[in-house]
């Protein structure tokens, strides 16, 4: 091999590794753990709004509660209103399903459904839904502005839509799975199926 295709080879060799370091960096692959170096935050790494927030609402047995009153526990966060007729009431029921097959390590995942329609779902209202579920689902609710609050730090959606007799809420159907301190993990989509739904359960509960 002639000197110059050496030396191109190098150049070649040189830059993939720095672009290889480079992509690591970013995506946090290559890191130091350690207690006396502080990871960065890797969703403004990437320019992802943070998800998840500060919030204070009232549960389902009139307490008013904050987010640091669930800090120390894995949450799966979920926002629906009791009059939903599907989205809602199938997301409970999966949520109980993952968590049964789980078994006892489960029962430090505190499950929130945050309503979206607060003018209706007053807490004797989310206290008489949430009978029909897993006792361990926390009801939450509030002003319009608190709700509206949670929403924009978990970065969901929901509208009104009126109907012939009333309205119903469009809104996101996906279940927030938050860490223990709080920070975002993963989600579960609606209609995920249980292997990889519970993949994602296991893996926020380590």
């Amino acid at each position: 091999m002639s000197i110059l295709k050496r030396i191109r080879y190098g150049a070649w060799a040189c830059v993939a590794v720095v672009a290889f370091i480079g992509a690591a960096l970013i995506l946090g692959w290559w890191r130091v753990d350690g207690p006396s170096r502080p990871q960065p935050d890797r969703a403004a790494m990437r320019g992802v709004p943070a998800i998840g927030g500060p919030f204070t609402l009232v549960d389902h047995t009139g307490k008013t509660v904050t987010d640091a009153d669930y800090r120390g526990k894995p949450m799966a966060v979920f926002f629906g209103f009791t009059h939903c007729p599907e989205v809602c009431p199938t997301t409970l029921v999966q949520l109980a399903n993952l968590t049964r097959q789980i078994g006892a390590t489960a029962d430090r995942l505190q499950i929130l459904l945050i309503t979206v329609d607060p003018e209706r779902d007053t807490p004797q209202q989310l206290a008489l839904y949430l009978q029909s579920f897993d006792p361990r689902v926390v009801g939450l609710t509030g002003s319009r502005e608190q709700v509206d609050a949670a929403l924009n730090a978990y970065k969901a959606y929901a509208k009104k839509i009126p109907t012939d007799d009333g309205y119903t809420m469009d809104h996101t159907a996906s279940v927030y799975l938050m860490k223990a301190d709080g920070n975002f993990r993963t989600m579960i989509d609606y209609h995920e199926e249980d292997a990889s739904a519970l993949n994602k359960v296991r893996m926020v509960l380590q």
